[in-house]
């Protein structure tokens, strides 16, 4: 999934468990080229797993910056003085989706029920950031006033 710093979900796919995260990101960014024409310069923030020189090259050509933590035996990134603080807001919105909206528990029985299922949860939280943001509430990400 790739989401914003306030948790809105931009772009995300649905893969096998053994999927190469590092593929799955360039699909879903051939598939959208929109989203990086009208917002060109971003930075991508990922796990250790988002590494190779071809890779960051590729992201490099879309104007993409990558934000990840030194693997084993590598040289400190630059920018890795950022990555922790950013790491704890990327394993919140992981929460928000894993917790408060049972992600995890979807319940479906097939390859289109997963989908749908899915998507409702992230079309819920979606729906409540937009809600939040045009309302003026201080925290987006918050589902409990949803909770009934």
């Amino acid at each position: 999934m790739v989401c914003t710093l306030g948790g809105l979900p931009v772009l995300f796919a649905l893969t096998g468990a053994k999927a190469d995260e590092r593929e799955t990101l360039r699909d879903m960014l051939d598939t959208a080229p929109d989203v990086l024409a009208t917002h060109p310069g971003r930075t991508i923030i990922g796990d250790k797993n988002y590494f190779g020189r071809e890779f960051e090259h590729d992201l490099a050509e879309r104007h993409l910056k990558l934000l990840r933590p030194a693997r084993k035996g590598e040289a400190k990134l630059a920018g890795s003085h950022l990555f922790k603080p950013l790491r704890q807001v990327m394993e919140s919105i992981n929460q928000t989706f894993k917790g408060q909206l049972n992600l995890e528990r979807h319940g479906g029985k097939s390859p289109a029920g997963v989908s749908a299922r899915v998507l409702c949860r992230i079309l819920a939280l979606t729906a409540a950031i937009r809600h939040d943001d045009q309302t003026g509430q201080p925290v987006k990400r918050s589902l409990t006033a949803y909770d009934h």
